[in-house]
Parts: structure tokens; C-alpha cells; sequence
């Protein structure tokens, strides 16, 4: 039911008995009927070969450690504190969990 039904290979179409006739000695007519020159454009100067190298500075170097560190630094705060949520939470699911068994056993005792 969900397999696909492919034709058979004789039936397939091919490029000699194909629907789509193809598009051949197709001549279109003049613009106008002034039989003038066509006007050739000019071709543009050459642009200017530009560098586009990039000066790295002692300044800028010192700005782009400054900037990665900082980086690093606030994304390593963030991840440590992720960290540290997840463990707390984990603790004290534990923890309930201790205490939610120790006062359903003292309970199931009493009966």
C-alpha cells in the first residue's frame, strides 16, 4: 500500500517520443523597421584594484584578546552557574524525596 509504483521501463517517455516538441529555427522580427546602426556602448574603464588587507595594530590586537577573554570569562560564568542550579535542584529533590519516604514508612508502621 505505501510502496511506490514505478512504470514499467517500455512505457517511460523518452527524448524521441516525448510530448514537448522542442524549440527549433524560432526567428523573431526586428524591433522596428528603421534599419538604423545599433549604438555599440563603451566599455567602462577597469576598477581600481583595491587591498582589502586588514591592519591588525597593537592597539587592536589588545582590544580583540580583551574582548575573547571577556567572552570566555562571561560565558564560563554562565555555564558554571547553569551547573550549579541544576546540582542544588538535584540536592533537594533528593532530600524530599528522603523525607517523603521516611514519613510514609513511619506511617504505614503506626497502622
Amino acid at each position: 500500500m505505501f510502496t511506490p509504483k514505478y512504470p514499467t521501463p517500455d512505457t517511460a517517455p523518452t527524448a524521441a517520443t516525448s510530448l514537448v516538441r522542442p524549440l527549433t529555427g524560432l526567428v523573431h522580427p526586428p524591433a522596428c523597421d528603421c534599419h538604423h546602426t545599433p549604438v555599440t556602448m563603451p566599455t567602462p574603464a577597469p576598477a581600481p584594484v583595491i587591498r582589502s588587507a586588514v591592519q591588525i595594530t597593537p592597539g587592536t590586537l589588545a582590544v580583540a584578546v580583551a574582548g575573547g577573554t571577556a567572552v570566555v570569562l562571561v560565558v564560563g560564568a554562565v555555564l558554571v552557574s547553569m551547573l550549579l542550579a541544576v546540582a542544588i535542584t538535584a540536592a533537594s529533590v533528593a532530600i524530599c524525596a528522603v523525607v517523603l519516604r521516611s514519613l510514609l514508612n513511619s506511617h504505614n508502621r503506626q497502622r
